[in-house]
């Protein structure tokens, strides 16, 4: 099997899990706003789970890259060197996470006052042993990547989006619509016993952590043979690596969810009449959302690309296959990003069941792009990992982090959430433009740069000309934003002609 084949291969599989995975995800959409008309009802959760992805990454310190690369160093080694890297990663993730986890649970009361979201404190708690639980799984995760149990790792993925759903049924729809007397009346009193109007929307944080929590019964094989390990030289070999890629990380989550955190605190009062700065944070984190599509692509491409480049770090022929799957990576977001954009009055239809949810959908074509280029980004991010120069990912994060602050700060007070948008997206290209400059001066990769801005600049400019003519009636918008995505479908096809047929001879080898 060739090794454009086995990336490519790899990237199916684990993208079957997080599209099945995502889309199962998704549901909780319709659900959630059926259960809650009121946008601000969900305001505490968009933040708190902002801070959850915040969190996260100090529980793992970036142990994970680390874990990918140390083992890419062994894999001559013997067996037992092996589970000495995976025994002292995931006891350092297993200390870090039980000693912030309670100081989490202890201050919760506090934390919750220190958000503006009085009596939330059991919210606070819940989503701090969600963090704890998903840092300690990380590793183990990790482990089914580096030893190509791709399977293992998306039935599991699979299994746990389908309970966390199926609760989110039970708790928002069954229990609460019974105890609020809508049907089965006779099991009132039973409902009444499960669901807590006053718990709310912690539900969702409830069923996430009973999810969660089952990983450590489907994950049992992946932790087989772990013993509490931590050894001094080695453990600090391990950090000193991860300990980058941590700042890096963090960087890139604060970027990314900046706009969530600053959003109702920036917001001026009565900027959008009737709606209070909790129901536009609602809105807006419903919305966001819709980006989901882009982030599938995303992420698959990194569960398979992770391993498989650093399995390939001393291969010469590396930078052209980094330039190969670029290319092709580009393409498959630049159409995704198309056809989610033309038909954002169908999925708004589909997916936000309160109109309230809708009056957001206009920032999800920019937030798309920002979401484009930052994959882009993390695709051509590889030369400072595989040359061991992590800190320049430190610099190129912070960097747009701050990019990602300052213009939150500044734009939100004048064009609402619109600035949220804007500021990610500027934040991605500088990031994205960093990471090429740099990049072409310390490890060479031969991009088709021309092609990729082409393909970008193109669909910016369908996407832009479709929103000029509205199409109200549904039923006329659907088909003909079909077809124009049709049309740019077999556009890339007819300019892609001279290296789609060498691309399909590739995967017949």
């Amino acid at each position: 099997m060739s090794t454009f084949k086995k990336l490519a291969s790899d990237t199916a599989l684990y993208g079957v899990s997080t599209i099945l995975g995502r889309l199962l995800n998704y549901a909780l959409v319709p659900i959630q706003t059926y259960a809650f008309e009121k946008a601000g009802l969900l305001a505490s959760n968009v933040e708190l789970y902002s801070w959850v992805g915040v969190l996260l990454v100090l529980y793992t310190l970036g142990l994970e890259t680390a874990f990918f690369r140390f083992m890419a160093r062994s894999k001559n080694q013997p067996a037992e060197e092996k589970s000495r890297i995976f025994n002292q990663s995931l006891s350092i993730v297993l200390m870090v996470s039980i000693v912030i986890t309670s100081l989490l649970v202890v201050l919760a009361p506090q934390i919750a006052n220190w958000l503006n979201y009085p009596g939330q404190g059991l919210y606070v708690q819940w989503a701090a042993f969600l963090v704890a639980i998903d840092a300690i799984v990380a590793i183990p995760f990790a482990r089914l990547r580096v030893e190509n149990r791709a399977r293992e790792f998306v039935q599991a993925k699979i299994v746990n989006i389908v309970i966390v759903v199926a609760l989110n049924v039970f708790f928002l729809v069954l229990c609460k619509d019974i105890y609020e007397g809508k049907y089965l009346t006779s099991l009132q009193s039973l409902a009444g016993a499960i669901y807590k109007p006053q718990i709310g929307p912690g539900y969702i944080f409830l069923a996430n952590l009973i999810g969660n929590g089952l990983y450590f019964i489907i994950l049992r094989k992946a932790f087989s043979g772990f013993r509490f390990q931590l050894s001094g030289p080695q453990s600090q070999a391990l950090i000193v690596y991860a300990f980058p890629i941590m700042l890096t990380n963090l960087a890139g989550v604060l970027n990314a969810l900046t706009d969530r955190l600053f959003l109702r605190h920036s917001l001026p009062a009565g900027f959008y009449p009737g709606l209070s700065s909790e129901d536009v944070l609602g809105i807006y984190g419903n919305c966001l959302k819709l980006s989901v599509f882009m982030a599938l692509a995303i992420q698959s491409f990194k569960f398979a690309a992770d391993p498989f480049f650093f399995s390939r770090a001393e291969d010469k022929n590396a930078p052209t296959l980094l330039a190969d799957v670029t290319k092709w990576f580009v393409i498959v977001c630049v159409l995704i990003w198309v056809g989610v954009s033309l038909n954002l009055d169908l999925l708004g239809q589909l997916f936000l069941r309160s109109k309230m949810y809708r009056l957001g959908l206009d920032v999800v074509p920019l937030l798309l792009l920002g979401n484009l280029l930052l994959g882009v980004y993390y695709n051509i991010s590889f030369w400072f990992k595989l040359s061991d120069k992590t800190h320049f990912g430190t610099l190129i994060t912070v960097t747009g982090t701050v990019v990602t602050v300052v213009l939150n700060l500044l734009l939100i007070p004048r064009i609402g959430y619109m600035g949220c948008a804007v500021a990610f997206t500027t934040s991605s290209f500088v990031m994205m433009a960093m990471c090429y400059v740099l990049g072409e001066k310390y490890y060479p990769v031969p991009y088709d740069v021309g092609s990729s801005i082409g393909y970008i600049v193109g669909a910016g400019l369908l996407i832009y000309a479709s929103q000029q003519f509205p199409i109200q009636n549904l039923w006329l918008a659907v088909p003909i934003h079909l077809a124009l995505f049709g049309l740019f479908l077999l556009a890339v096809l007819v300019i892609e002609r001279a290296t789609f047929q060498p691309l399909l001879a590739r995967f017949r080898k």
